[in-house]
């Protein structure tokens, strides 16, 4: 009997004691117009787990988020005590043409209540499309690897560089990925990932 009650226990003991990392981020991370299970977090988790390491991938993804947002949320996302965090935050606001310098803040509140913390960080960059304007898109992509550099964070400049030019990886919306393209980035994220995770 008493056997059979320490197996009941070390199940959950062991997934309690496995390390957090948080997507945070918007729809893309969110995994918006996928079947549930195919958004990148997801395809994070897999490979993770076929590389050896403990971490349980947690989606704090939502649709729609701004870097506002993003800011109002971050207690919750403190709450949790993930050891590592991806942020992906920004893309809204750039598509609703928001001053650079409100988002640029908002980020580095992100990044700098984080590293208060002592979690580690991820920060993933985006674009956005031409029509916006070379000297706004130009601003707007100099954003992340200010605030990389600023906040001494890992950085993955533009998430989707796997992802241009490759057929299928974009929904008809053109601007959110495809179950194929949610695993190019999380391939285009592993590599600037690996050095922040322990096994």
């Amino acid at each position: 009997m008493a056997f059979l009650v320490l197996l009941f226990f070390a199940g959950p003991l062991h997934a309690a004691q496995r390390p957090l990392l948080v997507c945070y981020g918007d729809s893309i991370t969110a995994g918006y117009g996928l079947p549930y299970g195919k958004s990148y977090p997801d395809a994070l988790q897999q490979m993770l787990d076929r590389a050896g390491y403990r971490y349980k991938v947690v989606n704090r993804g939502t649709s729609g988020a701004t870097t506002k947002d993003a800011v109002a949320g971050l207690p919750y996302i403190l709450q949790m005590h993930p050891a590592v965090v991806i942020v992906e935050f920004g893309g809204n606001d750039g598509l609703r043409g928001l001053p650079i310098p409100q988002t640029r803040a908002n980020l580095d509140r992100i990044l700098t209540a984080l590293q208060k913390a002592h979690i580690r960080v991820l920060l993933a960059g985006i674009t956005l499309p031409p029509d916006y304007g070379p000297t706004y898109i130009r601003q707007f992509q100099a954003m992340y690897r200010e605030l990389a550099e600023k906040d001494h964070v890992a950085l993955v400049p533009m998430l989707y560089k796997n992802l241009i030019n490759v057929p299928g990886t974009i929904q008809q919306d053109g601007i959110h990925p495809t179950a194929k393209g949610a695993k190019l980035i999380a391939q285009t994220l592993l590599p600037a990932l690996e050095p922040l995770l322990k096994k």
